[in-house]
């Protein structure tokens, strides 16, 4: 049983590790130059990485993505700091 409560441990530090490397990524995204895109996905969970949700948890939607150009690091709007989104949002609005 120990090893199960070692497993899930170490899959939640490696969810939490997985999410912090978007967060920092999500900092240092110019607005200005960013790739932008979206997908259909949870909502709950954009990211996929949680495995099949509860169906009264699954709602899909169209969630925006950003990167630097270059990277492969695409960072969820959820994820990015308010300045980086509001600017993002209105670059596409005048696309």
């Amino acid at each position: 049983m120990r090893s199960n409560n070692t497993e899930t441990n170490n899959e939640e530090n490696a969810i939490k590790e997985w999410l912090a490397i978007r967060k920092e990524a999500g900092l240092k995204i110019d607005p200005e130059t960013a790739e932008v895109t979206w997908v259909y996905a949870q909502t709950l969970d954009p990211y996929n990485i949680y495995g099949q949700l509860p169906e009264e948890y699954q709602l899909v939607g169209r969630e925006h993505f950003a990167r630097s150009p270059g990277s492969d690091i695409w960072v969820h709007f959820r994820d990015l700091p308010d300045a980086t989104i509001k600017a993002l949002r209105k670059r596409i609005r005048q696309s």
